[in-house]
């Protein structure tokens, strides 16, 4: 019996099946139970329990003994002009996908109390970044090599562990800030990949860039949800969690046509430009 099958929780339970593909280590079994999950609570099969335990503490979500973890400024900078530059390149996108899938479980395993289309949302957004992650790793493997063969960095869950505590600022700060890099930065890279003839690495991100989009979104309403549910105005209150989160995670330039399509407003897209360049003042 696999892992997988071996830690597969009780199918009436959205909340332990959450838990259980966040326990996951191997990519293998997080993909398998994150497809099965996504897919059973779709089809209307996992019940959002009222008396479920409480969710556990935050912590490092299930990880394979690799890639090793290290901080941002030890990862070396290759470019894109060499097959080894290239699969660096996926292979941090690819880590980035597989971190994404554990951060829309834990929106789903930490939050109660919301709407069942909270936890529609953020299960297909799993769903997604799990083939996502899929599609890289298979293109990782063309050149040779797998997840785990270049280091990366834990940037992405250490703000979930800064935002365990509040919803309102998961929405805010994961998907709307971090997540939403990709909207920025994807765009120049499909195009240089496309001018070094790998259509195959570009198509790819293609796809991500295009759901990528809808996940922002989702980000977006939910984030503007509880600031309606809070009684507090979006446009100062994320202009508030920039400011005090924002520094060392704020890079411009940012692609206001891509997230004004993944609902930020005007104001929410001056505030972004005004915490970046307050960062590297």
């Amino acid at each position: 019996m696999s892992s997988a099958a071996m830690t597969m929780p009780p199918p009436e339970s959205l909340f332990a099946a959450a838990h259980a593909c966040l326990r996951a280590a191997m990519p293998e079994d997080k993909l398998a139970l994150t497809f099965a999950t996504a897919d059973a609570f779709a089809r209307g099969g996992l019940a959002i329990e009222d008396d479920a335990p409480a969710p556990e503490p935050i912590r490092m979500p299930g990880r394979p003994e690799r890639p090793t973890l290290v901080h941002p400024r030890d990862l070396p900078r290759r470019g894109l002009g060499s097959d080894e530059g290239r699969a660096a390149f996926i292979h941090s996108i690819a880590h980035i996908e597989f971190n994404a899938i554990d951060l829309a479980w834990d929106a789903v395993y930490r939050f109660r109390g919301m709407p069942r289309a909270f936890y529609a949302d953020w299960a297909q957004v799993a769903h997604d970044e799990a083939r996502h992650f899929a599609m890289l790793r298979r293109r990782l493997n063309d050149f040779g090599r797998d997840y785990g063969d270049f280091d990366a960095h834990n940037g992405l869950w250490e703000m979930a562990e800064k935002t365990a505590h509040s919803a309102l600022e998961r929405m805010a700060l994961v998907p709307r800030v971090l997540e939403a890099r990709g909207l920025d930065v994807t765009p120049a890279m499909i195009v240089k990949l496309r001018q070094l003839g790998d259509h195959e690495t570009a198509d790819i991100l293609n796809v991500i860039l295009r759901e990528e989009v809808g996940h922002v979104a989702s980000g977006s309403r939910w984030f503007r949800w509880h600031c309606e549910r809070d009684g507090v105005d979006p446009e100062p209150t994320f202009r508030r969690l920039l400011v005090a989160y924002g520094r060392g995670v704020l890079y411009g330039p940012f692609n206001h046509d891509a997230r004004s399509a993944a609902g930020f407003s005007e104001e929410e897209l001056q505030a972004l430009e005004q915490a970046a360049a307050a960062a590297l003042a």
